[in-house]
């Protein structure tokens, strides 16, 4: 069941949003070599602790991290660690922040230090996937027009989405009804009505869309070990169109550590 929101009730998501968005910049701008994911977990924990807020993820069925942090082949769902970044990595950092019983959701990709062509070509590409699928976030839409804004993107760049992971609803619980694959038919799937809130991330890769899970039950990864990018924006889905909540800044994402 798809639960819509009021005017109201997505003001108070917007307000978790606010929180997300400057904790997300931060643990960009401090994503750089020598750093460690679980240097930036324990950043994003103190941050929350001090805006009044949650990680929406730390304990959600048994997760250790109140951030993801996946590297290279990683696609998502990465727990935090002491080995410390290298130059040329990328990493996904995904963030969940719960206010007052509202959930946001939010990830972005960022090179650490001097990034390939290859990579390059990545980021661009999953951030613009991201931007056109927002732009469809609109009443009278489907959810095939958001998954086909995604594909038409990325596959033009001989990038793969990743056909196994979705997106997905998002409110009083972290997960909620629809599900939004990455791929799909203009006008098909069901229809956006005002007051759906869901959380758009496109999941791409340079190689196959294939997947594996890591040992620890959590980490998903690339089969033929190629590079992943994921880029995540909760949306209202509003009479007046498409409203960010998690407004996160592109360029601080783009930021490249020395």
């Amino acid at each position: 069941m798809i639960v819509k929101k009021s005017p109201e009730e997505i003001e108070q998501m917007a307000a978790a949003g606010k929180i997300h968005a400057r904790a997300l910049n931060m643990l960009a701008g401090k994503a750089r070599a020598g750093v460690s994911t679980l240097d930036l977990d324990a950043a994003a924990a103190r941050f929350l602790r001090s805006q009044g807020a949650d990680a929406s993820f730390l304990g959600y069925r048994g997760f250790p991290g109140s951030i993801c942090a996946s590297p290279n082949s990683m696609i998502v769902h990465g727990i935090p660690g002491p080995e410390p970044l290298k130059r040329g990595d990328l990493l996904s950092i995904d963030l969940g922040v719960t206010l007052n019983g509202w959930v946001v959701d939010g990830a972005v990709t960022v090179a650490v230090g001097p990034a390939t062509a290859i990579a390059d070509k990545l980021l661009s590409a999953t951030r613009d996937a991201l931007t056109d699928a927002v732009e469809q976030c609109r009443v009278g839409n489907h959810l095939g027009d958001i998954g086909h804004a995604v594909q038409s993107r990325v596959e033009k760049q001989g990038l793969a989405v990743v056909k196994a992971l979705v997106g997905h609803g998002v409110g009083r619980s972290m997960h909620e009804d629809p599900q939004i694959a990455n791929y799909g038919d203009p006008g098909t799937g069901v229809e956006l009505a005002e007051g759906m809130v869901l959380a758009i991330e496109p999941m791409i890769t340079t190689g196959s869309d294939d997947i594996r899970m890591g040992d620890d039950g959590w980490a998903v990864f690339t089969v033929d070990g190629s590079l992943a990018a994921h880029f995540e924006h909760t949306v209202a889905i509003t009479a007046e169109g498409p409203r960010i909540l998690t407004p996160w800044h592109l360029e601080d994402s783009e930021r490249r550590a020395a």
